[in-house]
Parts: C-alpha cells; sequence; structure tokens
C-alpha cells in the first residue's frame, strides 16, 4: 500500500516501470480509479505485484505505525499485527480467517481494544456485521 490518490495514478506507473513493474491487465490505470489497486507484475520474473492506494484514515495510521524490516540487502515496511488483523477482518475471505487466527496465536499481546473498535467500524459502515461476528471469538 502507498498513501495515494487517483490522481497519482499515472506517476506512479512511471514510477513503477521504472523498477520493472508493468501492468498485468490491459487498462490498469481505469482499474486502479474504480478499485484503488494497481495490478502490475514484475517484467523480468512475472511475478504479480498489487499496489493499493491509501487515503482511508486507517490506511493513514496504518503506515505511521508500520516499522521498516531488513531482510538481507531488502528493507520492507510492513504494518502492525492489529493493523493486518484489521485489513483481513474487512477483507473477509477465509484465508483472511485463517491468518487471523495465527496472527492472534503468534502475538498474544495485541491491542485488541484498536481491532475492536476499527473492525466494529467498518462492519457498521459497511452494514457488515459478520465483519466483527466471525472474529469476535479469535480476538
Amino acid at each position: 500500500m502507498v498513501l495515494a490518490s487517483i490522481q497519482d495514478i499515472s506517476n506512479l506507473l512511471l514510477l513503477a516501470q521504472d523498477v520493472g513493474l508493468i501492468p498485468r491487465i490491459e487498462n490498469a490505470d481505469e482499474f486502479a480509479r474504480n478499485n484503488r489497486i494497481l495490478l502490475l507484475k514484475h517484467q523480468e520474473t512475472g511475478i504479480p505485484v498489487d499496489i493499493s492506494l491509501g487515503v482511508l484514515p486507517l490506511e493513514i495510521e496504518a503506515v505511521e505505525r508500520s516499522q521498516i524490516y531488513t531482510v538481507g540487502t531488502l528493507k520492507l515496511r510492513l504494518p502492525s499485527p492489529e493493523d493486518l488483523i484489521i485489513f483481513k477482518a474487512v477483507a473477509h475471505r477465509p484465508k483472511d480467517i485463517i491468518d487471523i487466527q495465527a496472527i492472534v496465536e503468534n502475538y498474544p499481546d495485541l491491542d485488541r481494544d484498536r481491532i475492536r473498535t476499527w473492525v466494529k467500524e467498518f462492519a457498521k459502515t459497511l452494514d457488515m456485521p459478520e465483519l466483527w461476528d466471525d472474529i469476535d471469538a479469535l480476538i
């Protein structure tokens, strides 16, 4: 995820191309404007890369709360376990629920109030009470 508006898509595509990332679908810019996600692939390896365009308050907070991890020569900015749970609760695929359970098991000192507040807010806004109901027992 990058903090960017849909007006930044053309620039993002140019920057991506500079590092070997190309659109993996036709009209990737239009798709990104409608869905706030840019679907790319690494030209050399064919590895798919999804770049979410973050603009929501939670997304801004998640970036501010994220931490940089170094793996070899690669530096990655990763969300906190709480924010990852919130994102996965909203995505709400069966795999996400399994991932949430694994995160909870591996991070016993989670800020459960943060998770509860944000997931309940999304559940209310999206009129999808199952967003919270399905993870309540896990949290």
